[in-house]
């Protein structure tokens, strides 16, 4: 089966109820969504993304450019399946992994054993699937006997390294990822990256959000310019987008 995603005229949108009279909130959502507001039915509703249209196959990779709040983030998520769209039609075929926030949906009070058959499961594996991957998961972590601790007993880095362990456990056909992961753990940062550069390299199609241009110039063959919830622009030069940025950062 070869990976496959179609979007034909999505729009996202969330409702904000009581926030019709507050115009701080109204300011503060837009500062963070980049949305657009508009009314229905007398509740405020924030357009995260408007008419979307994108088709990606097998051997595509995708970077996704925009401002903070552009919408970035929405639309990975929607391939993704966090978020439905509002309207339009979305088809995604193939197995995902997301690297949007690995650590999402971590369970603090669970251990980090359960953890991995918890996101396991979110992530659509078997029982079967879990258990024979979970030697491999917890070897990589480097967590030891940690891993029967609970997680509010780790640091930060530990916490990451279970959770990148396990999001990368498995080579999908549609790899999503909002910034080039940083495990942010010195001694594990080498072997994170070779399996970050093995997980990119089998992966059907790759999506990469990127405030980054040199990034998304090496990581991606195609970009979309996104603003305010929509695409502005689906025939983004790379090479431009280098140059844009050595012009600005001149004096």
């Amino acid at each position: 089966m070869s990976a496959f995603i179609s979007l034909k005229d999505v729009s996202v949108s969330f409702p904000i109820y009581g926030a019709g009279a507050a115009s701080l909130k109204k300011t503060l959502a837009a500062s963070v969504t980049g949305g657009r507001f508009g009314k229905e039915t007398g509740v405020t509703v924030v357009q995260a993304l408007s008419h979307i249209n994108l088709e990606l196959k097998a051997g595509d990779r995708l970077g996704l450019v925009g401002h903070n709040g552009a919408g970035k983030s929405t639309l990975l998520r929607t391939l993704a399946g966090v978020y439905e769209p509002t309207t339009g039609q979305f088809v995604r075929q193939g197995s995902v992994t997301s690297l949007i926030d690995p650590a999402l949906g971590i369970e603090a009070d669970a251990t980090g054993m359960e953890n991995i058959m918890l996101r396991g499961l979110v992530m659509g594996l078997s029982k079967r699937e879990i258990d024979r991957l979970t030697p491999g998961i917890v070897e990589f972590s480097g967590l030891g006997e940690y891993i029967n601790m609970p997680v509010r007993t780790y640091s930060t880095g530990m916490m990451m390294r279970l959770a990148f362990s396990i999001s990368t456990s498995v080579q999908a056909d549609i790899l999503l990822m909002d910034e080039w992961l940083s495990v942010g753990d010195a001694e594990f940062t080498e072997k994170a990256e070779r399996r970050m550069r093995e997980v990119v390299s089998g992966s059907g199609i790759l999506v990469l959000a990127s405030h980054s241009l040199k990034l998304i110039a090496k990581e991606c063959t195609k970009v979309i310019h996104l603003a305010h919830g929509s695409i502005v622009d689906t025939d983004v030069s790379i090479e431009k987008l280098l140059q844009d940025e050595q012009d600005a950062a001149r004096p």
